[in-house]
């Protein structure tokens, strides 16, 4: 499968013909920037930016460049045939990415077209056997886009219960309690647990929970991501409760974690 290169500098998209309708974007990470964040901005998701980036892991640096997916709109007398020889993508790859059930297309419908930072040389290569099968699902592909408000309709439908699930990221989870000695009991984000001592409150690494998120922990309930912890980096997370002692039968869980939007 071919991949395409987005340039932000030029807003030209390189797959072997310039398309204008498609919007190719590349994100320079700048100080205090993580995933979850850029995900939103682009509104995609951790998983495709690690994805697309080949991210080992999602802690990014000041000035790396993300590379985002592309969106196209289709315009009057489109095909999957077209779009995917324009893109050099296979119609089943384009399916696939969109959830098509068919092939036809509306007028206006947006379609993601996934890429990868990858050289331009390595976007030119072609193997037979995918250029076989772009042969075959051309065969099948020939209606053109239509006006069809059923079909704007399910893809509305189906992008607005994407949007309605929250991220989950799968966490080692141990808990701390702010009822000790030497603990000033503040969180980083200025939270008193003293004087809020059943306050759902967990302390992550903002490179993988961004700090102010309402969350909600398995086993734990609805929280608020507000503290940090300097143990706490990757995918783990700090519970807070009331006392050590429940602190102790706490233990170390795992547990999944689903970031409410």
């Amino acid at each position: 499968m071919k991949k395409l290169v987005a340039s932000i500098a030029t807003g030209v998209m390189i797959a072997g013909a310039t398309i204008t309708t498609a919007s190719a974007a590349e994100h320079e990470v700048e100080k205090g920037d993580n995933l979850w964040g850029i995900a939103k901005e682009y509104d995609t998701t951790v998983d495709e930016l690690v994805e697309i980036n080949d991210l080992n892991t999602t802690t990014i640096q000041p000035k790396q460049t993300l590379f985002i997916n592309d969106i196209y709109k289709v315009q009057k007398g489109d095909t999957l045939t077209g779009i995917s020889n324009d893109y050099d993508v296979s119609i089943e790859d384009l399916k696939e990415w969109n959830n098509l059930k068919s092939d036809i297309l509306s007028i206006g419908q947006e379609l993601e077209i996934q890429g990868v930072n990858v050289d331009q040389d390595e976007t030119e290569t072609t193997s037979s056997e995918e250029t076989s099968n772009q042969s075959d699902d051309s065969e099948q592909s020939a209606e053109p886009a239509q006006t069809t408000a059923d079909n704007n309709e399910n893809t509305n439908q189906e992008s607005s219960q994407d949007n309605s699930e929250g991220k989950t990221v799968t966490v080692t989870a141990t808990a701390y309690t702010a009822d000790c000695a030497g603990c000033s009991g503040v969180t980083s984000t200025g939270i008193d647990l003293n004087a809020n001592p059943d306050k759902k409150v967990i302390a992550v690494d903002p490179n993988v929970i961004p700090l102010g998120s309402e969350v909600y922990v398995e086993g734990y309930g609805r929280a608020i991501a507000a503290d940090v912890g300097g143990a706490i980096n990757g995918d783990k997370i700090d519970v807070h409760v009331p006392s050590e002692d429940e602190a102790h039968e706490w233990g170390v869980r795992t547990v999944d974690v689903t970031i409410v939007e």
